[in-house]
């Protein structure tokens, strides 16, 4: 798979972001799309041929390997990749869409295309809210479908048409579990790292309402400032 495209779209959304956001796509590129590429998509790359169960039976193998691997690691691990990445679209959209704004009535209607105010606070607290529950869904899916993340050495499978028990085995299973533990990581710090950038601009967003509250109330009758709130 090619994440060229990926990484070139995310590149572009990090003008956009807050120094938390700088960082969470600091962490998509190296500890995963890097990670992905250069390591696990090789770990992974016969996974299916790698399986072999103690029998003979036709289709036994095939069987036993879709039980216990209904979808496969690395196809999920990608999947979660395009899909906590795909919300940070919405940002870089919205500011396309007042670039266009902009251009179409041919004068300046915003002091900053990209700051994080308006309709655009709107949509980058949606990013982050969609970013976290693809996050919080992978994660679940991971352990509900693999049984944590852990990838033992030997299963037993009784799948039809295996004439009884046999028993399988899984190739490189240390490597995978290592890299699952690294997916499981940088799940939850992205986690960490959207939930905090959420409470950032929110009290950011409130902070700046209050200070122009602040500024519209009028003067005390002794000509000085009024303290905010009195």
């Amino acid at each position: 798979m090619n994440w060229g495209f990926l990484e070139n779209v995310l590149s572009g959304v990090n003008k956009y972001s807050t120094g938390i956001g700088r960082i969470w796509l600091s962490v998509v590129f190296l500890f995963r799309i890097l990670v992905y590429v250069a390591a696990a998509e090789q770990v992974w790359k016969d996974e299916q041929k790698d399986f072999v169960c103690n029998t003979q039976q036709p289709g036994c193998e095939n069987a036993c390997f879709d039980h216990f691997f209904p979808i496969s690691q690395v196809r999920l691990w990608a999947l979660q990749l395009i899909m906590v990445s795909t919300p940070s679209l919405l940002v870089a959209l919205h500011v396309g869409y007042r670039e266009y704004r902009e251009v179409k009535h041919k004068r300046k209607l915003y002091q900053d295309k990209g700051r994080i105010d308006g309709g655009l606070f709107c949509t980058y607290t949606v990013s982050l809210i969609f970013k976290t529950a693809f996050e919080v869904g992978s994660l679940l899916a991971f352990y509900f479908l693999y049984n944590g993340f852990e990838v033992p050495i030997l299963l037993q499978c009784s799948q039809s048409p295996c004439p009884n028990t046999v028993d399988c085995f899984i190739a490189k299973a240390t490597e995978k579990k290592i890299f699952l533990y690294i997916m499981g990581c940088t799940s939850i710090l992205c986690i960490v790292l959207n939930f905090t950038e959420l409470m950032y601009i929110v009290w950011k967003q409130l902070w700046k309402s209050n200070t122009e509250v602040c500024r519209t109330q009028p003067a005390a009758e002794d000509g000085h400032d009024r303290p905010c709130g009195q």
